[in-house]
């Protein structure tokens, strides 16, 4: 892959170009990151204060009583964006959707314990833990490569 930058001075805004004889897994890929990240901030709510949040301190995102919370490695914020918003904004890489209420950020998981029972306990570098629903876990095999 050869990659080209060019800078003009009378450029107002930032514009990507790719250039292929076919559609592949890496052009798929690029696109749909540069897309991700050119979308939406994520923007948590603390004691009326409102923060922007790096996806990098984000330990899980869940849903209860009608309203999303992200856990960050320091403080828990309010989310405006529903779950599925969020899916289509995280780095699918890095975020998985364990449950219809809750994604977790791999990069902040411990270990994940397989169950006798067919579920999946997740525990993460700070001693929390949750767990994937049954209906996820295939998916989340799938993603671990297992």
């Amino acid at each position: 892959m050869e990659i080209e930058v060019k800078i003009d001075n009378k450029c107002s805004d930032t514009k990507v170009v790719i250039i292929t004889n076919k559609i592949t897994d890496e052009v798929d890929y690029i696109i749909n990151t540069i897309s991700n990240h050119s979308h939406r901030r994520i923007v948590g709510v603390e004691n009326e204060k409102i923060t922007i949040l790096e996806p990098t301190e984000i330990v899980r995102i869940y849903s209860s009583s009608g309203k999303v919370f992200a856990c960050c490695t320091s403080k828990e914020y309010t989310l405006k964006l529903r779950l599925y918003e969020l899916e289509k904004i995280l780095d699918q890489n890095n975020f998985v959707r364990i449950s219809n209420s809750e994604i977790v950020n791999l990069k902040k998981v411990d270990k994940f314990d397989i169950r006798f029972n067919g579920t999946i306990c997740i525990i993460f570098l700070d001693g929390t833990i949750t767990y994937a629903s049954r209906r996820y876990v295939k998916k989340i095999k799938t993603i671990l490569g297992i």
